[in-house]
């Protein structure tokens, strides 16, 4: 009997209860966790790029002006001149406009300098005129004790010490110029080799992806680029013009220093209005001041409502409060090198969560679900 009789199915081996770390307390937990690795990445890359900013910074600089010029190289090459022809004509039209602009502001401070001391002195002793006659109680400063405190500075240890670190400053900038122009160049030269080299590793979705980000990059950067030059020049020469009609001293050089500091959204075309103002007070008096800030917040105006929508649509599609955060963070951890370059980062890193998943498709987290507005 036993031989037929029917065997008994196994006993299953007891098991975790189900769905525990599928609910509740174990949900928080395994997100909890993958939070503290995606932290501790991004501290860690952010940590490499500090110690390393003296080779991070001048390859993205040479990567910013790469995509920025890569049309106009592909244009050349399109009509049949030589690769290394349009590499060589591009390479030297960037170091010429970099070195036309350093070349105009040294001439035009040395040209005008005397008269901008000779102004500023004046203006001065006209605020200070006017201060007496203030209802309040000024203490005279001593100039005798102002040099006395100056020369035993000249003469500290603390001096010698800003004098070397200002040496090592001025080495690290110039080794960084020259890696920077040599990487502009390879990149110039034999920038989509370089990127399809890079992209042996992956094959099929993973190489395709890769792929749009590379194209992404490029687009953000170079849009982001030509962009912010067009509008720069737009700021530039209105409030350069506004200058030269007043007579301010230094017109040229401040109109410059409102074409570099667009490059820093919302906080740079400010600065450069309040140092032109500042100009304008100390040398022409308050009214011309008020003046100049008015043709400042007119040309700002008209930037923000009608040139950069325009010509800036494409390359940035950043909430302001974004933009705000980014400079922040860049500023903190790379000073006004930081500031500048945290906001084409960041639009990069936008645009490539936004074909992540197909050349019109963002990543699924990041995808539209619902009706956003409000």
């Amino acid at each position: 009997m036993g031989l037929f009789r029917r065997p008994e199915t196994p006993t299953a081996a007891p098991t975790a209860a189900p769905g525990l770390w599928s609910r509740g307390f174990g949900v928080v937990a395994t997100r909890s966790l993958q939070t503290l690795i995606v932290l501790a990445l991004v501290a860690v890359a952010v940590l490499v790029i500090t110690q390393l900013s003296l080779v991070f910074i001048p390859v993205t600089i040479a990567l910013i002006l790469a995509s920025a010029i890569h049309p106009l190289v592909a244009l050349m090459r399109r009509r049949g001149m030589p690769s290394i022809l349009a590499t060589w004509i591009a390479l030297i039209g960037i170091l010429a406009v970099l070195g036309g602009v350093v070349w105009i502001i040294v001439l035009t401070v040395r040209s005008q300098w005397d008269d901008l001391v000779d102004s500023a002195t004046d203006g001065i002793a006209q605020v200070t005129a006017w201060l007496d006659t203030l209802p309040f109680d000024f203490e005279a400063i001593d100039l005798d004790d102002v040099w006395a405190n100056a020369q035993d500075f000249l003469t500290s240890a603390s001096f010698g010490q800003g004098a070397l670190a200002g040496v090592s400053a001025t080495a690290s900038f110039f080794t960084g110029l020259a890696l920077m122009i040599v990487v502009l160049f390879f990149f110039l030269k034999d920038g989509p080799r370089i990127w399809e080299f890079l992209l042996r590793p992956f094959t099929g979705e993973s190489y395709e992806r890769a792929r749009r980000i590379g194209d992404k990059t490029v687009d953000v950067f170079g849009g982001y680029i030509r962009g912010t030059s067009i509008v720069a020049a737009a700021d530039a020469l209105g409030i350069g013009i506004g200058l030269a009609i007043l007579q301010i001293p230094l017109a040229v050089p401040l109109a410059v220093i409102v074409f570099l500091t667009a490059f820093i959204p919302l906080v740079g075309a400010t600065a450069a209005g309040i140092l032109a103002a500042l100009v304008a007070l100390v040398t022409h008096g308050p009214v011309a001041a008020l003046i100049v800030v008015g043709i400042v917040v007119l040309v700002n105006q008209l930037e923000g409502n009608f040139l950069q929508p325009v010509v800036m649509a494409r390359s940035l599609k950043l909430h302001a409060l974004v933009i705000l955060l980014a400079l922040t963070a860049g500023t903190i951890l790379g000073g006004i090198v930081g500031a500048v370059l945290s906001v084409p980062l960041a639009a990069v890193a936008w645009g490539i969560i936004t074909v992540w998943d197909g050349p019109h498709l963002p990543a699924r987290p990041f995808r539209k679900k619902r009706s956003e507005t409000v």
